[in-house]
């Protein structure tokens, strides 16, 4: 996942994968989750982010995963 924060608009984009999206659907007013032909979501656009989410919680992170989620790679 890669975070994108556009200060001059204040927009914040999550770009989830690597396809060009399709179309988009608005799940909620000004929420919008970028799609491909097959349904794959691969972003969700947030307009006026500094609104709706505080944005320290998403331009800082921590990851925590349990040992089964990532595929491990066999010789």
């Amino acid at each position: 996942m890669k975070v994108f924060y556009d200060d001059e608009v204040d927009a914040l984009y999550l770009k989830l994968g690597e396809e060009t999206p399709d179309g988009a659907i608005e799940i909620s007013e000004g929420i919008n989750i970028d799609t491909t032909a097959d349904n794959k979501i691969v972003g969700i656009e947030i307009p006026n982010a500094s609104k709706k989410i505080d944005l320290r919680t998403i331009l800082s992170y921590s990851l925590e995963f349990e040992k089964n989620v990532i595929p491990q790679k066999t010789n």
